[in-house]
């Protein structure tokens, strides 16, 4: 994973001065995100539509998703199409199941991890 062009001007302070939610839910996968409704709607989905356009194709398990690493973060959603997607999810590049996956350090097999992985609709890895 390389970082990818560099975010524009408008969409910079967009991630920078969004008040973006820690998932406490998921301990194990520490990632944060901002919820459509909660943040300026036409920033929001320039930066899905970034993200879309500048991405990589990368895994969770199983899942295939569209990741944009840009300044040690790796940012996500679930590729519903845009005018449905709600969340935005973004992680330290080093907290990506790629990168622990290569490193050894995915979390175990238990309940809350299994249905987490099928799970869509709630934020988190799987969610957005």
């Amino acid at each position: 994973m390389t970082d990818r062009p560099d975010l524009p001007p408008d969409l910079q302070r967009f991630v920078d001065s969004s008040a973006w939610t820690y998932a406490k839910t998921m301990p194990e996968w520490p990632h944060e995100y901002i919820v459509r409704e909660r943040v300026d709607e036409a920033l929001f989905v320039a930066l899905v539509e970034h993200i879309r356009a500048h991405g990589y194709e990368g895994r969770f398990f199983r899942r295939r998703l569209t990741y944009y690493a840009f300044d040690g973060l790796v940012y996500w959603t679930m590729g519903a199409p845009v005018e449905e997607t709600t969340i935005i999810n973004r992680c330290r590049s080093e907290d990506t199941y790629e990168a622990r996956l290569r490193h050894g350090t995915l979390p175990g097999q238990g309940a809350r991890l299994g249905a987490a992985v099928g799970h869509v609709g709630h934020c988190g890895p799987c969610a957005g």
